[in-house]
């Protein structure tokens, strides 16, 4: 990965994978605060940028074998903490709190400095290309579970 693609995808922690973005205008309501429909894009791109960082390029998994892997979430829990602002720097921590059978649970969290914003719980089906349950491949599943929570 180049150290421009490393920027931009955030980085690998201990603990999973941490995304730094800015608020811009487009992201606010306006009162200037986030529109809470907005932190799902900030989850996502922590989601998919973790899996980035892994190696786990979406359109490589699809492509691997016969039946393809696709993640989906299937549910998301949000707790709303604390309202971010316009130009506001956030962090987006990722990490994995299982990764096995068919499927994964993220646990996600947006924080303004050391405040915590927004805390989730991701629960990611694993499904084939056909949208039949399919079980994640021991190889990926050490990827997430060697970046767990």
């Amino acid at each position: 990965m180049s150290s421009d693609n490393f920027l931009l995808s955030g980085e690998l922690t201990d603990h999973g994978h941490r995304l730094v973005q800015r608020v811009y205008y487009e992201d606010t309501d306006f009162s200037g605060v986030v529109y809470h429909a907005r932190y799902l894009h900030f989850l996502e791109r922590g989601r998919t940028d973790y899996l980035r960082c892994l190696g786990c390029e979406q359109s490589a998994l699809l492509a691997a074998d016969e039946e393809g892997l696709v993640f989906v979430v299937h549910r998301m829990e949000i707790d709303f903490k604390q309202p971010a602002r316009m130009d506001d720097v956030l962090t987006i921590t990722t990490a994995t709190e299982k990764a096995g059978g068919a499927k994964m649970v993220l646990s996600q969290e947006i924080r303004r400095g050391d405040t915590l914003l927004i805390a989730a719980k991701v629960v990611i089906a694993v499904i084939n290309k056909h949208g039949r349950p399919r079980r994640l491949p021991e190889t990926i599943a050490d990827k997430f579970l060697g970046h767990g929570a």
